[in-house]
């Protein structure tokens, strides 16, 4: 065991046949009893019986989950016993690519509405979208924080029982809204203030609930518009989303053509925002690609992903089921191995919008976020 606050990862212990004084001297060296995280009680039972022995507090990772992230009592045991040396013990542990930023997020304590840090794992979300003061943008724009918060919980209410994960309320705020003329700085892009922004922020923290900035950038880069809320991105319950229908090239406008984006612009994107999470200890984030059409993200296949990042395409074709329905199919082909997937309802353009029942019924597989606007 290491000296107190920090972390360790043992990935042996199956092969030890049982503690020994040894071991449990280097426990009681700590200043204070360390937290010990087993992947798994039976596997890994000689590190228990060591860890006891020591009097270390020891917390058992539930059967089939190998994130200490999506492990509810563990995020709290490392959240409650900060200041404590953690040592993850068990070969799992392995893929744990920062030990480290997984035990800083564990103790800042912020968990999502149902347990856990992670986005997408155990949850299911539905989404008011839109800009704040703006209702011909989405819903979210036709009311105040305090009212938008209320309204995104009873839309998620209404999803009670329809599926086999709990759904939660969230805010999709667009931070960055595509203008039909240049603006002061030429890109065509309306950046909100941050002071706009906050109030969304802090009545859905105040809830449990997380915020999706969104950007629409224009002639401007995703990455320097991402730059300007790292204020707010610094929050554990602000997530960010791109939506390259609106990045432009030098000498295109708004609602002329579909706009597109490399991958290499979103894994600039991506690597900043994961370098932002580990750097100030931040749980997981959503990272969400908006798309309709293949040609918006260009060489998608090649995307990096990076594990403090939840990385999510949100399908957002509007019109008959049938042709939405053939959107969603189409981008699923050749998607990003591990991306969790998202469905627009559109309250006015869908013909017909779907129920509650039918969005769980019949979009498959059943999208993790759930938007309207």
């Amino acid at each position: 065991y290491q000296a107190e606050g920090d972390v360790s990862v043992d990935t042996d212990v199956p092969e030890r046949d049982a503690p020994d004084a040894g071991d449990a001297a280097a426990v009681g060296r700590a200043s204070r009893p360390a937290t010990v995280v087993v992947a798994d009680r039976r596997t890994d039972a000689p590190a228990v019986a060591t860890a006891e022995a020591a009097g270390a507090h020891v917390v058992v990772m539930p059967a089939g989950v190998t994130d200490p992230a999506a492990a509810p009592d563990v995020v709290s045991t490392l959240h409650e016993r900060a200041g404590h040396p953690t040592v993850f013990a068990g070969a799992r542990f392995r893929a744990l690519s920062d030990p480290g930023w997984t035990v800083r997020a564990a103790q800042g304590g912020w968990q999502l509405p149902h347990g856990g840090q992670r986005p997408f794992d155990g949850h299911r979300w539905t989404a008011l979208y839109g800009a704040p003061g703006a209702p011909v943008l989405g819903v979210l724009g036709e009311q105040d924080p305090a009212a938008t918060v209320q309204r995104a919980e009873q839309l998620a209410a209404s999803y009670d029982g329809l599926g086999d994960e709990p759904v939660s309320p969230a805010l999709e705020v667009i931070a960055t809204v595509a203008a039909g003329d240049p603006g002061a700085d030429g890109d065509y892009s309306r950046e909100l203030p941050v002071s706009t922004l906050q109030p969304y922020v802090d009545a859905a923290r105040r809830a449990g609930m997380p915020v999706v900035l969104d950007l629409q950038p224009g002639r401007s880069d995703f990455l320097s518009q991402a730059k300007r809320y790292e204020s707010l991105l610094r929050e554990p319950n602000v997530w960010l989303a791109l939506d390259p229908e609106w990045r432009l090239g030098p000498d295109q406008v708004p609602l002329r053509q579909i706009g597109s984006v490399s991958a290499d612009e979103v894994d600039r994107v991506s690597s900043w925002l994961a370098a932002l999470v580990r750097q100030h200890g931040l749980p997981p984030k959503a990272l969400v690609l908006h798309q309709f059409r293949l040609s918006m993200i260009q060489d998608r296949a090649s995307l990096t992903q990076h594990p403090e990042l939840d990385l999510l395409v949100h399908v957002d074709g509007q019109g008959s089921q049938p042709d939405k329905q053939a959107t969603w199919k189409a981008l699923h082909q050749d998607a990003p191995a591990g991306v969790h997937w998202g469905w627009k309802n559109f309250i006015d353009e869908d013909t017909p919008m779907l129920t509650p029942e039918q969005t769980m019924a019949d979009v498959t597989p059943t999208p993790s976020l759930i938007t309207y606007q």
